[in-house]
């Protein structure tokens, strides 16, 4: 299978989460923000990522957005499941799932490329990866007023966060479930931004777990 992503996409990150969970072999192309919908529109009609390519008859020519990557994973290959067979507990999952989607990455995407922008600059001042930033800021309209409702947002959810993860192993009934996967994905790039790092060390202690349990690289901050 190939995944098409951007290499620092944290909504990427979540599908390589569930890719290495299920011990799938896959490979990937990066993509280059702004040309990326060339290569995606004649597939899926849209522009985001990531795009999962299965590569094998009988299958979809192309899957996109994260969660239904997951879904795809899940009925391709049902074992290791990631999801739980109480279907309260498996509903309670998707809900958590889509929160993080929805509300949660989309917070930490703001505040991560503000302080790339800011005071990490200098974790890659090159011109390239400068430009990829503005690229970004400006194709999600990440300003101050945006960045200042979206760090309320993300203390609101780690105070959640903190009655599930920071007690259990896992989100949800103590079992691993697509909740976990996202989580750890979706809250990963907080992990280069040093206010996070010392005052939630819970948080990248469970977001190691998750990417230990699935065998993936760990994100970038948290290298062993």
């Amino acid at each position: 299978m190939k995944l098409l992503q951007f290499s620092t996409s944290h909504y990427c990150r979540k599908a390589r989460l569930a890719l290495g969970y299920k011990q799938i072999a896959y490979t990937v192309e990066n993509l280059t923000p702004g040309l990326h919908a060339l290569r995606l529109k004649p597939l899926t009609g849209l522009t985001t990522l990531p795009v999962l390519l299965p590569e094998q008859e009988g299958l979809p020519e192309a899957i996109a957005d994260s969660t239904q990557i997951l879904h795809f994973l899940q009925t391709y290959q049902p074992q290791p499941s990631y999801e739980l067979t109480d279907p309260i507990l498996q509903s309670q999952a998707c809900m958590v799932e889509d929160w993080l989607d929805e509300s949660i990455g989309v917070a930490a995407r703001f505040v991560y490329y503000q302080f790339r922008s800011r005071e990490g600059k200098q974790l890659d001042p090159s011109l390239s990866s400068q430009l990829v930033i503005q690229v970004v800021r400006w194709q999600y309209g990440i300003d101050a007023a945006a960045v200042d409702l979206a760090t309320k947002r993300l203390d609101i959810a780690l105070t959640e966060l903190a009655h599930r993860w920071h007690e259990q192993s896992y989100l949800v009934n103590n079992q691993f479930s697509v909740a976990d996967i996202a989580a750890a994905a979706l809250l990963s790039p907080l992990a280069r931004i040093p206010y996070y790092r010392q005052t939630y060390p819970w948080l990248f202690a469970r977001i190691v777990e998750v990417h230990h349990h699935c065998g993936e690289p760990l994100p970038p901050g948290l290298e062993e």
